[in-house]
């Protein structure tokens, strides 16, 4: 190979390597693809200007990031919502005792089954916490309040009691999200 083949050939490699990047930060309203969505919340979340995660993020770009989400997984939005507020008041940063983490709480297993990667990557996190949430509403077949049981105290628990556990933690936390989801 010549030296002007080898020149070409790395132009166009980088000349792609421009084009895919201008796909994930081009502003979200200029696409309403979910991959889009996600990206620009993403660099939002990971831009100091906005706020990096745990510090004071921007919540509409959390917001944006849960619609997105709950949209790609047909669950209702102010839902996905109600319990990410619920879970960690939209805080990327949000850690239990239990050892859950981020926006949607979820526990490392939890992630691990879900196929999320990164645990604290919000846009992950927010993305396997709603697909959870539409598994539990499959699961109990549409039972908001089951469903919502089955997040906070597992989906055994519910089946187990056949409804909400008598666990006060989680008949508040029901409480709560439904609350909100109202």
């Amino acid at each position: 190979m010549n030296g002007m083949n080898g020149m070409n050939g790395m132009t166009e490699v980088l000349n792609r390597i421009s084009r895919i990047e201008q796909r994930f930060t081009r502003p979200a309203a200029s696409s309403g693809a979910f991959s889009a969505v996600m990206a620009n919340a993403q660099q939002k979340i990971a831009d100091p200007g906005t706020g990096a995660a745990g510090s004071g993020q921007d919540k509409d770009t959390v917001t944006r990031m849960l619609y997105a989400a709950a949209n790609k997984y047909g669950v209702d939005p102010q839902l996905a919502l109600a319990v990410a507020q619920t879970e960690s008041g939209l805080s990327p940063a949000a850690q239990s005792t239990a050892g859950a983490v981020g926006i949607m709480q979820l526990m490392p297993a939890t992630a691990q089954s879900l196929g999320v990667n990164d645990i604290y990557d919000s846009r992950e996190n927010i993305d396997g916490g709603v697909r959870y949430l539409k598994q539990m509403l499959t699961n109990f077949n549409g039972n908001v309040a089951h469903a919502v049981a089955a997040y906070n105290a597992g989906p055994q628990a519910v089946k187990d009691y056949n409804g909400v556990p008598p666990y006060p933690e989680t008949r508040a936390y029901v409480a709560k999200v439904l609350s909100l989801y109202q």
